[in-house]
């Protein structure tokens, strides 16, 4: 059970929580099992199951994870009763005498596994948002052997010949939309798992995998080391030439949670370090050296060197690609993309690319002629171009960076995003106190709709530290979905904020909350029956959309008034400076383009030599970046020995496209609301509710999105918006 609050703090009701749906009978037989497999110390360890809070029902707010009770050490003993009590549901579905039909095989399927999945998404959560060298020991150890059950699933033959009878029946089973989705999705799932390969083969794909999680395991935990490892000492007055006041505040904030002196200042990898000092500092050597150890993460020769282990990723890869009979990793992956093939992912990025080089070489003029002006070297080199760029803008549009930082304090931008969903999807957000979670930082909110009713939970956590990976993203503690008459999600953003007494965004910091934001809502606003089809769990080009679009609002002068207020004085931002803002906007945006791109097209290069292709990693890099013609003083976001997307797990392998690809999508989708001339138009509000953040992955994405703007997308929105048409 889990307990339901109101804002009062008051229980109202108790709902059954299908996460606990593992009946006491199949635990005991699963321990029965598990206790004849394993080692006397094993055995030992099930008999402890009585004290491993992960495996007792939560009876905790909400449901949620008894996160005060969580050791590191209690993982995989709960896995190992977790693992063997899914794979006996799952025997049990494909042992049934009576035929399949939906409810028997493919309900029953969505609905198993209650006690593994929550467990792994917890551990998911805590690895990456607050890990510890224990948890890290666990992820290696269990990583392998999570996959092996994976493959127990999706190469369980009996299962497999259940769907695929079923999945070939599929025109005369009277099924609805949803029921017919599920199947589709489910059969693909199991024959991109291997499901269909020959016995040999499968033995192989099953092997493949396990290696592919450790490796994946291992190359996280290696860019955590270098940027956890990495940080540059500001010692003297000198050394903090140039920072805003803002910046200052944060670089003595990660001081302090290094153990430094009072009063010291460090500059870390997190980017809402780095990037502002590339942005500001007037110490060239320091900006150079920020900018070599964010290109060097994962390219240390010794225990963190990725570029062998991303080596072994690319060949383990083609050779999946293979057994599956593709002749590339990206023809594999593409299958279950919108794009389809490399081809019309090339088409996309060939539209930018050219330009957006062509476009810097008129930026790359003013920055040169900024740098003869303030005396520095020519020609500018990448740790150069944020810095000469800053000086460029506040030269051409009188606009400072330093000067809009204090009208985006994080807690005014958390309440416009809330504001937003209120006046878009009808949401409103009840911050509730004294909830155990994850880390002192996470903040906890219940998300109600119009009518007050609870609908899901809301967890965020902004700050950058040590134990938490970089970057931003959303995830799940609780999927929704129709199970036991429903349930109720459990949605975490995270983003890595420097913490100060006051946390000032850059507006790209703005950005990115609104985008994370935007992955919360398609989770949160989420209306299906199966859990396979909920939320986020739609094709990898198309997930990218419902966050995107929610950065428009960000940008909406309707909003700014109201929420972008000098975080000393409440005053609103004066109309001049939201004019200078509204004309920079475009500012900059070959360089953006280009920091992009470069790796997109690097990703489906790599992803598209042939099967058996031998790779040195570095030198494919560079050869690709003479090939495209890669601007030195511009570079890269990412460098394949750190590039997490790419080599952390394979869903953004060969995608790393999916954002221009979304991009394309929600400049389309947004210009509806231009085109009414209100951002918060109700009628396209209710459409794009219903079409894009609630409906999951119960049709086509192409599909949904013609249901939403009544035609096809067109890609000129994303080109004029990214300045590079008219």
């Amino acid at each position: 059970m889990y307990v339901q609050y109101n804002s009062s703090r008051e229980i109202t009701q108790s709902i059954p929580d299908r996460s606990r749906s593992t009946s006491a009978a199949l635990r005991r037989e699963s321990a029965r099992r598990y206790t004849i497999a394993f080692s006397p110390l094993a055995r030992m360890l099930v008999a402890m199951t009585a004290i491993n809070p992960l495996l007792q029902d939560w009876n905790t707010p909400y449901g949620l994870p008894p996160f005060d009770l969580v050791k590191a050490e209690h993982f995989v003993p709960a896995f190992e009763v977790a693992l063997p009590a899914h794979l006996a549901e799952i025997d049990a579905i494909a042992a049934q005498s009576a035929a399949p039909n939906f409810a028997n095989t493919l309900a029953a399927f969505d609905a198993s596994g209650r006690l593994n999945s929550r467990i792994n998404l917890l551990f998911e959560n805590l690895t990456a948002s607050e890990t510890s060298p224990a948890l890290q020991a666990a992820e290696v150890e269990l990583a392998p052997r999570l996959a092996a059950h994976k493959n127990a699933i999706y190469l369980h033959a009996g299962l497999f010949a259940r769907i695929a009878a079923l999945y070939a029946r599929r025109a005369e089973l009277d099924l609805d939309p949803e029921q017919l989705r599920l199947l589709e999705r489910v059969h693909l799932d199991f024959v991109r798992a291997g499901a269909n390969l020959p016995p040999q083969s499968r033995a192989r794909y099953s092997a493949l995998t396990e290696r592919l999680a450790a490796l994946s395991t291992a190359f996280t935990q290696n860019v955590l080391a270098d940027e956890s490892g990495f940080s540059v000492q500001l010692e003297d007055e000198a050394a903090l030439a140039g920072l805003p006041q803002f910046l200052r505040a944060s670089a003595e904030a990660a001081a302090q949670q290094r153990g430094l002196p009072q009063g010291s200042h460090v500059i870390t990898l997190s980017p809402s370090l780095a990037e502002p000092f590339l942005t500001f500092s007037d110490r060239r050597d320091l900006r150079e050296a920020v900018w070599r150890g964010r290109v060097a993460r994962g390219a240390h020769a010794g225990a963190h060197d990725n570029r062998p282990v991303a080596a072994e990723i690319m060949a383990l890869r083609q050779e999946q690609a293979q057994l599956h009979g593709y002749p590339t990793y990206a023809d594999y992956q593409l299958v279950d993309r919108m794009a389809g093939k490399p081809e019309a992912v090339s088409a996309l990025l060939g539209k930018v690319w050219e330009p957006a080089k062509k476009k810097a070489e008129d930026d790359r003029a003013a920055l040169t002629d900024m740098a003869r002006s303030l005396g520095q070297p020519t020609p500018i080199a990448a740790w150069d171009w944020r810095y000469l760029a800053e000086k460029v803008r506040q030269a051409r549009y009188d606009l400072d960076d330093a000067e809009l930082k204090p009208y985006f304090a994080l807690e005014n931008m958390i309440t416009a995003m809330f504001d937003c969903a209120q006046r878009l999807f009808g949401l409103s957000f009840v911050e509730q106190h004294g909830v155990a979670l994850h880390h002192a930082d996470a903040r906890l909110w219940e998300v109600r709709n119009r009518d007050n009713t609870l609908i899901g939970l809301f967890i965020g956590d902004n700050y950058a530290r040590a134990s938490k990976r970089s970057g931003a993203w959303m995830h799940i503690f609780r999927s929704q979905s129709g199970h036991d008459g429903g349930t109720l999600p459990v949605v975490i953003n995270n983003n890595n904020f420097a913490k100060a007494d006051v946390s000032l965004l850059s507006f790209d910091d703005v950005r990115t909350l609104f985008h994370e934001f935007g992955h919360g809502l398609h989770g949160l606003l989420s209306q299906v029956k199966y859990e396979r089809l909920a939320g986020t769990q739609v094709l990898q080009d198309y997930v990218e959309l419902p966050s995107q679009i929610f950065e428009n609002w960000a940008e909406e002068e309707i909003v700014l008034q109201r929420h972008a207020r000098h975080y000393q004085s409440g005053a609103a931002m004066p109309p001049a400076l939201l004019e200078k803002l509204k004309r920079a906007r475009q500012f900059d945006q070959a360089w953006a383009t280009i920091m992009y791109a470069g790796p997109a097209l690097i990703d489906m290069a790599l992803h598209s030599l042939p099967n058996g292709s031998k790779v040195d990693i570095a030198a494919f890099e560079a050869q690709q970046c003479e090939l495209l013609g890669v601007p030195q003083d511009i570079g890269q976001r990412h460098h394949l020995s750190h590039f997490q997307h790419l080599f952390s797990g394979s869903d953004y392998a060969a995608g790393y496209y999916v954002y221009m690809w979304a991009e394309v999508l929600d400049a389309d989708a947004y210009d509806a609301f231009i085109e009414a001339g209100d951002p918060f138009e109700q009628k396209i509000a209710e459409r794009l509710q219903r079409y894009i953040y609630s409906s999951g992955n119960k049709q086509d994405p192409a599909l949904a999105f013609r249901a939403f703007r009544g035609r096809d997308p067109k890609v000129e929105p994303m080109l004029a918006k990214r300045g590079l048409i008219a």
